[in-house]
């Protein structure tokens, strides 16, 4: 993809920050990011299946869903919406349950780049360095690459 994720790791600062554009509309970008069906399309790896148990993206919703691999081995995620702007910004939780009591708090921005481009930014701020280099050791970089190709091409397939 020509649009390649950036993630930024400082060192000994608790959090991550990642950025990558689109050849798609804000508008898209965000839905793809609201819509449950198409956000269990795209969002992680390719060798994953996702099932969604609920997905409120709005201020004060909440989501709950599970990754699944091909062996079966299943990774369930959770967080909560604090504030969602459409087409702008959200501010959400995000916890594993392989690692409880561990919640990162993530600030998204939907930036209109014009001329049917977008960016994404984000920084994701963890409770200790501990949680955070654990967080950059876990294959995140690898996992969110992949999410965001598979979004890329869903909106590139179907327009949203």
């Amino acid at each position: 993809m020509s649009n390649a994720l950036k993630l930024t790791i400082p060192e000994g600062l608790p959090f991550i920050d990642f950025e990558r554009e689109f050849d798609f509309p804000v508008a898209e970008v965000f839905r793809a990011h609201k819509d449950p069906e198409l956000v269990a399309q795209w969002l992680g790896p390719r060798q994953m299946t996702m099932s969604v148990s609920h997905y409120d993206f709005r201020t004060g919703g909440s989501y709950r869903y599970t990754h699944t691999a091909p062996d079966g081995s299943a990774y369930v995620f959770s967080g909560v919406f604090h504030t969602v702007r459409e087409n702008d910004f959200a501010i959400q939780t995000f916890e594993f349950d392989g690692y409880p009591d561990v919640v990162s708090i993530e600030f998204l921005t939907f930036e209109d780049l014009g001329g049917g481009r977008s960016r994404l930014s984000a920084r994701a701020v963890y409770p200790s360095m501990e949680a955070r280099d654990g967080m950059a050791q876990s294959g995140m970089e690898g996992g969110m690459s992949e999410g965001y190709e598979r979004l890329e091409e869903l909106l590139t397939g179907a327009k949203v």
